[in-house]
């Protein structure tokens, strides 16, 4: 299973912010979400192919951010990704917003979980080992 913490940079611009110039709180999920999709990406992850060809999609089932301190226009974040928990249909990622760096202050702490449905039936459906093997990024 692996291990390794993906990390994505956001900067964060106007349209990412409120009234007050602090990130509105429902784009910092916004941010995870491109961190997700980045990270399995680097995982050998096509959505499209394993929509058309495998008949399997991942969709979040569960949310969750604890906002520790606010993000603000112009700031640089880091947006982590690892693997938590593998199931049989799910998964669970933890998932951290860092100011600057990976050492920075730590503004969000969250996490989700994804499950893996049949693209037509919405049914659960088996989680391909292979995706979070070592050698498969």
């Amino acid at each position: 299973m692996t291990s390794e913490t993906f990390q994505l940079r956001v900067r964060v611009y106007y349209e990412d912010t409120d009234a007050q110039g602090v990130v509105y709180y429902a784009n910092y999920f916004r941010f995870m979400e491109r961190a997700r999709t980045e990270w399995l990406e680097v995982l050998g992850v096509d959505h499209v192919t394993m929509m058309n060809e495998e008949n399997r999609i991942l969709v979040v089932s569960e949310a969750n951010a604890k906002f520790l301190r606010p993000a603000v226009l112009g700031d640089s974040l880091i947006v982590t990704a690892s693997l938590e928990r593998l199931g049989r249909a799910s998964f669970d990622i933890k998932q951290n917003i860092y100011r600057n760096s990976i050492d920075g202050e730590l503004l969000v702490a969250g996490g989700v979980t994804a499950a893996c449905l049949t693209a037509d039936t919405k049914k659960p459906k088996r989680i391909p080992r292979s995706i979070f093997e070592e050698d498969s990024s």
